[in-house]
């Protein structure tokens, strides 16, 4: 098979990138919500440091202990969203590389379809481990989600 040149194989190249780039978006809109709920969980982590420091001039033990509680969980939702956010952001710069690959094959006119299907599938499976790690955030905020007046435990 001949390989295609001018106008036409740059045409048909931004066809076949064009998937990748809808792709790009979905990931950019993922990495919107994702710092948006990293920034809250800074902003709530703030006020609760600023709540101990007051509880602890005011010695209110029991208090100071359920802030701390809350902070480790705090702490730990952000390691779980900062996870989410790095593997989105590879599983975006390994899509570009997919797009990259495609003109850099039509224009050096070397077969890249190995390297695209690997670097792909790399992409993807980094996404999945973002959306995984964004799933495990949410359980934990979730399950440490207090509603209404305290219940009490029987």
């Amino acid at each position: 098979m001949f390989p295609e040149f001018g106008l036409t194989a740059i045409a048909h190249v931004i066809q076949l990138a064009v998937a990748p780039v809808f792709l790009l978006t979905g990931v950019g809109a993922l990495l919107s919500v994702l710092t948006s709920r990293l920034a809250r969980i800074i902003d709530r982590g703030r006020a609760l440091e600023a709540l101990m420091a007051g509880a602890a001039e005011a010695k209110e033990r029991k208090a100071e202990s359920e802030i701390e509680a809350e902070l480790v969980t705090l702490s730990r939702r952000a390691r779980l969203i900062n996870r989410a956010i790095s593997l989105a952001t590879i599983s975006a710069l390994l899509v570009c590389a997919v797009i990259a690959a495609l003109f850099f094959g039509v224009f050096f006119s070397i077969d890249v379809s190995t390297l695209v299907g690997l670097v792909f599938i790399a992409s993807m499976l980094t996404l999945m481990g973002g959306l995984l790690a964004f799933l495990r955030e949410v359980h934990v905020a979730i399950r440490s989600l207090r509603i209404g007046p305290k219940r009490q435990h029987f």
